[in-house]
């Protein structure tokens, strides 16, 4: 997994809004999400969410079971600063997902969106692995997003790995079921269009 200290450093240097990722409104997963869970006492968490903006919005579809976990605390405190007390309506978690303690068995939907292709080493992608089987219910939902094969090589200064929905699922291996998988064009705020490939899978019982 990447140092801490590089995306410290994204975040003290850079507004949120600026870095290429940056969505004002993460329409994908959230109309996603509410198609597969509808109500609002689903527990989510939110991989690499840091300073995204979906946790606002699905706070206003009146989801409060919310987690979101990043590897920078700037990150999270960016977002808290932005929500205010609507912050004290969500677990914030500060650490690298294939190593920090995650409560077993407790989400109906995990999210990942962009933090699963700057795992180039294939030890880290089977620990994120583990961390899914370990934190999401039997039957829950697995929603990850790469960049696809014909998006970026790299993301801010660092490499990446990129997939078709069918490696992507591999990763996760034939006991996940594949339901859906789509692409999305991002157009990043510096205007360049990125192509993502989204993966939605039910984890085995």
């Amino acid at each position: 997994m990447q140092s801490k200290s590089h995306w410290e450093r994204i975040y003290t240097t850079r507004s949120s809004t600026e870095v290429s990722w940056f969505q004002p409104h993460a329409t994908l997963s959230v109309d996603l999400i509410r198609r597969i869970c509808a109500t609002p006492a689903a527990a989510i968490i939110d991989v690499g969410g840091g300073a995204s903006t979906l946790i606002d919005d699905l706070l206003v579809h009146g989801y409060r079971d919310l987690s979101v976990l990043d590897l920078s605390g700037e990150a999270l405190a960016v977002a808290r600063r932005r929500l205010g007390p609507m912050s004290d309506l969500v677990r914030w978690i500060e650490g690298d997902v294939t190593s920090v303690p995650l409560p077993e068995r407790a989400f109906d939907v995990w999210h990942d969106r962009a933090v699963f292709h700057f795992l180039t080493n294939e030890a880290d992608r089977r620990a994120y692995v583990e961390q899914v089987m370990r934190a999401v219910k039997p039957g829950g939902h697995v929603i990850v997003a790469t960049f696809a094969p014909d998006g970026p090589t790299e993301c801010s200064g660092l490499t990446v790995v990129q997939c078709d929905p069918d490696s992507l699922h591999a990763e996760f291996g034939p006991a996940f079921e594949l339901i859906e998988h789509s692409e999305e064009q991002h157009v990043t705020p510096a205007g360049r269009v990125q192509h993502f490939v989204y993966c939605h899978c039910i984890k085995p019982h």
